[in-house]
């Protein structure tokens, strides 16, 4: 079937009062015509050059297009270009940077709420839902993400085109939307992913595009949670299923998608209380897998049953001191993401918390300044016993200039990296 004729029979087959017909036909051939421009700048490659992008010349959706770069935080990307039909609905400014500054319940927060998806598919990923803005107002919208690199493999740059209807009217807190569009492809039921700011009345719905927008393919949610459908009465091995899974989808985006690390964190928290009712499950789990409980640290193995023993160890530690500030606080089944959420430096401030517990009211000693000071008044070196070729000195500056050797280090190993350091 040709192009043309597939749009046509998606057309055909979508209902007549949804999302899509709220915005308009013309309107939703946007993220079609948007689509087939990426395409033409892939000469061959896996995705186009971001050289060949030039976002500020396309009259046609360039207004409503953002290009997102990675290469200098892949954490909190920079709005390299904002269109200027978005900074006008949104009420943006030139202070907007990078994705922390975006405001929460604008319409750009919805568009780049998805970026993550791009990178576990590395695919062009659209999506079409309703929500109530900054405003109070209702908003339909439909978009397109696709992905660009610089070195034709990493996927560094994301460029989006998103289209929207506002309906001026002021929504009510009872007041109920009209369904979500069913995706184009006519079977599955489509699925949700929870907005930013969790609002009400979104019903999401994504399509991961790899041959064209109305490729057939399954519909892609990275935020699909198996623990949706478990309860407390679950067995122990379902928790830790679902929990991997949840794990599987943080690891694939590569830490980089707070919200997949949330859910993993807040599957293995349930999974962790689970296993605290029925400790020989529990046991037999950790025999079978070949990991050894801890009694000093006892989240450590649940973290290793769920993301891995081969995981990079600082996280392991990171994430079972969370977990463990979570036990210590009495934080219940299912309540993890929502507290993690309302936290100060979400997994970093639990981190952060239950250190400062285990150090009880000790501040924190630094051991640096103390040496600073103790060096600050030693008597000068008058010789140094050192016989080998190299020697690590510490030398002093004093107040009027000059320069007293006041310690010899006597280690072979610190040597040499100091060494290495100064050869480089």
């Amino acid at each position: 079937m040709a192009f043309e004729e597939k749009i046509q029979a998606a057309e055909a087959a979508m209902p007549e009062e949804d999302v899509a017909q709220a915005i308009g036909t013309d309107e939703r051939r946007m993220h079609v015509r948007a689509y087939n421009y990426w395409c033409s700048l892939l000469d061959g490659r896996d995705f186009p050059s971001i050289q060949d992008l030039e976002p500020a010349t396309l009259d046609d959706f360039g207004p409503h297009a953002v290009l997102l770069d990675f290469t200098r935080d892949r954490d909190n990307p920079g709005t390299s270009y904002i269109g200027d039909a978005i900074r006008e609905e949104c009420g943006l400014d030139e202070t907007i940077e990078t994705i922390s500054d975006v405001p929460s319940r604008s319409l750009l927060s919805r568009l780049t709420d998805h970026y993550m998806q791009i990178i576990a598919n590395r695919a062009p990923v659209g999506f079409e839902a309703e929500f109530v803005n900054q405003r109070g107002h209702e908003i339909c919208y439909r978009g397109i993400l696709m992905p660009l690199s610089s070195d034709g493999i990493t996927i560094d740059f994301i460029y989006g085109v998103i289209n929207w209807k506002d309906t001026g009217e002021q929504v009510a807190a009872d007041a109920t939307i009209a369904p979500a569009l069913a995706p184009l492809e006519p079977d599955p039921e489509p699925e949700t992913a929870p907005g930013v700011d969790e609002l009400p009345s979104v019903d999401d719905t994504h399509m991961a595009w790899q041959d064209g927008p109305l490729a057939d393919g399954d519909i892609a949610d990275e935020n699909d949670a198996p623990a949706a459908v478990l309860t407390e009465a679950d067995g122990l091995a379902d928790w830790l299923f679902a929990a991997r899974d949840s794990a599987e989808v943080c690891k694939s985006a590569e830490g980089r998608s707070r919200a997949a690390l949330y859910d993993a964190l807040s599957l293995a928290y349930d999974f962790s209380l689970a296993a605290e009712r029925r400790p020989d499950d529990y046991a037999e789990i950790l025999e079978d897998a070949g990991v050894k409980a801890q009694a000093r640290a006892p989240m450590t193995p649940i973290v290793k049953l769920v993301f891995g023993a081969d995981y990079d160890k600082s996280r392991i530690t990171e994430f079972s001191t969370a977990l463990a500030y979570a036990h210590r606080t009495e934080i219940g089944f299912g309540e993890f993401k929502e507290a993690v959420e309302k936290t100060d430096g979400g997994i970093k401030g639990f981190v952060k918390a239950e250190r400062a517990a285990r150090r009880g009211d000790k501040p924190a000693v630094d051991k640096a300044a103390k040496a600073r000071d103790k060096l600050r008044n030693a008597e000068p070196l008058q010789s140094t016993g050192f016989e080998g070729e190299y020697a690590l000195l510490v030398a002093r500056r004093n107040a009027d200039g000059s320069i007293d050797v006041v310690a010899e280090v006597d280690d072979t190993k610190l040597v040499d990296r100091v060494l290495v350091k100064a050869a480089s």
